[in-house]
């Protein structure tokens, strides 16, 4: 019988390819600019082209695998904030997600709202806007609506000795296609981050 690759071996995979392309051990020469306008060719690192188009291929790849052989791509995470610790799955975001791992994340979407809203209580709220390169800040009720309209949610921490910044995650669709917008309107994410009164997010 043949091996079936697990869900962290996919992900060794994946993170060993995407080395090998950065290192430029392995091109995509398919994917070299050649539009016979060498101006607008000087504005493109065909060899970093390569490189991306090669691990995207591989990524494809990959993703059939799943399909085919029905691996999930979901990684079960615990956090800790404040003294409070909740479990939930994520589909990792070199992975894609099947339907039943759709099923097991949006399940899950008021589970890890509550333990945010429950967490961040006391901390200011910002809407990331422009694809996260500016913030706006936003009160706990307008937070209702957005989760109305989302599927599924995750939950990322960054946290120093004095500082505390919080994502929630809130997205639709396919998480693989949210996590970069490549399949907007269809999959999408809006992301609310939550920090220490008077700080500013930095994620």
């Amino acid at each position: 019988m043949t091996k079936v690759y697990t869900t962290q071996e996919l992900i060794q995979i994946l993170a060993a390819e995407r080395q090998a392309c950065l290192k430029g051990k392995r091109l995509d020469l398919s994917a070299i600019v050649d539009d016979g306008f060498p101006l607008i060719e000087s504005f493109f690192n065909t060899d970093g082209i390569q490189k991306y188009s090669a691990y995207q291929g591989f990524k494809a790849v990959i993703h059939q695998y799943q399909l085919e052989n029905q691996v999930s791509g979901i990684v079960w995470h615990q956090i800790t904030i404040k003294g409070k610790t909740l479990r939930y799955p994520q589909v990792d975001y070199q992975l894609m997600a099947l339907p039943s791992d759709l099923e097991i994340i949006k399940a899950a979407r008021n589970d890890v709202v509550n333990f945010w809203q429950e967490v961040t209580a006391d901390m200011d709220l910002y809407l990331s806007i422009n694809h996260g390169k500016n913030y706006q800040q936003i009160d706990a009720s307008e937070i209702a609506g957005i989760v109305q309209r989302t599927e599924w949610a995750t939950l990322m921490k960054w946290e120093k000795s004095d500082f505390l910044e919080i994502l929630l995650q809130l997205g639709w669709g396919k998480p693989e296609e949210a996590f970069h917008w490549r399949g907007w309107p269809h999959s999408g994410s809006e992301d609310i981050h939550a920090v220490k009164p008077g700080n500013q997010p930095i994620c």
